[in-house]
């Protein structure tokens, strides 16, 4: 694509006052991924109806699917969809997990106001380069960029590592120095996908190290710390997919009061994807399950998308804290 847009001519914010407004008030900007119009209707609903700010965010995988151009548009429409609801809501078209400098050039030139690159998969003094080449780029246009430090085991899209690596404390003020970046997503025990923690019968998940939280929270005193791989995986959704014959034994994910807990200090950017994914499912699969002849999308999108509502105000008002903070 040639031409190039900025994204506050499509009506985007960055992430800076958003982040400064949540260290401040102890709670956590929902940043949602969305692949298709219905996710998007449904995340841009469920927060102009709770008055959350919110981070509407891409992989790059989930790009490929929609088309760049296509993109811009909806992120545009989405804008517009709030301020006809009369909410003016903060918007943010965030990258998630960059794994290029091309990438998030192509991102920040065509409209996102905030990117993510993810370099935490190299060595220490390569990640803290490509971070920096990122930042400076993005910086010139006013565009937020999020590094990560640590390593989160699980899948997804094109991100994925068998175990994680917990962040060094000790490592991030010289990242955060070195590189400028805006934000940092740090590896406390979270994981991506539905499949984070191997349990056997009767175990409880594993707390997440808010040690290291804490201890980095000390060493960046009011910096905005990013959680990713934070889904809680909620089981009613996991119960119906299997009921209406899906597959999905031992999925689990990180309890919504750590997350809680998480939101009410640095933590103040939340990423949620597999709860989306899961709730669209579950509720496609219900329900063709109960309407065998219907073929079309509308209706059973049309549910998909109602119940993602539900679960979007609910991580807002109970989870994120977000609620009433646009």
């Amino acid at each position: 694509m040639g031409d190039t847009v900025h994204y506050s001519d499509l009506g985007l914010v960055n992430t800076r006052e958003m982040f400064t407004k949540a260290v401040g008030g102890g709670y956590a900007i929902p940043a949602y991924n969305f692949n298709n119009l219905e996710q998007l209707q449904a995340i841009v609903t469920a927060c102009a109806e709770t008055s959350s700010p919110v981070i509407i965010q891409v992989s790059k995988g989930a790009r490929e699917y929609a088309n760049a151009t296509m993109l811009r548009y909806m992120a545009m429409g989405a804008v517009k969809m709030a301020r006809e609801m009369g909410s003016q809501i903060p918007v943010c078209l965030h990258l998630d997990h960059g794994d290029s400098f091309e990438i998030c050039k192509s991102c920040v030139d065509n409209g996102f106001s905030s990117v993510m690159i993810d370099g935490s998969h190299l060595p220490y003094d390569e990640n803290v380069a490509l971070t920096k080449r990122v930042v400076e780029y993005a910086h010139r246009f006013d565009v937020t960029v999020e590094g990560e430090l640590g390593v989160l085991a699980g899948i997804e899209d094109d991100v994925q590592a068998e175990e994680s690596t917990y962040t060094k404390p000790e490592e991030v003020e010289d990242f955060v120095k070195k590189t400028g970046v805006d934000s940092l997503a740090i590896s406390i025990g979270t994981s991506h996908g539905a499949y984070k923690f191997k349990l056997q019968e009767g175990e409880e998940v594993p707390p997440l190290r808010f040690d290291i939280l804490e201890e980095c929270q000390k060493r960046l005193p009011g910096f905005p710390i990013v959680l990713h791989g934070a889904s809680s995986v909620v089981q009613e959704y996991v119960q119906l997919i299997n009921q209406y014959g899906g597959k999905m034994e031992g999925a689990v994910g990180v309890p919504e009061e750590q997350l809680r807990r998480a939101a009410a200090s640095a933590v103040c950017k939340i990423n949620i994807d597999s709860d989306g994914r899961l709730a669209v499912t579950a509720k496609v699969r219900e329900y063709m399950a109960a309407h065998p002849g219907e073929f079309d999308p509308r209706k059973y999108l049309g549910a998909a998308r109602k119940e993602l509502v539900e679960l979007i105000k609910h991580k807002n008002e109970a989870v994120l804290g977000s609620a009433g903070k646009a």
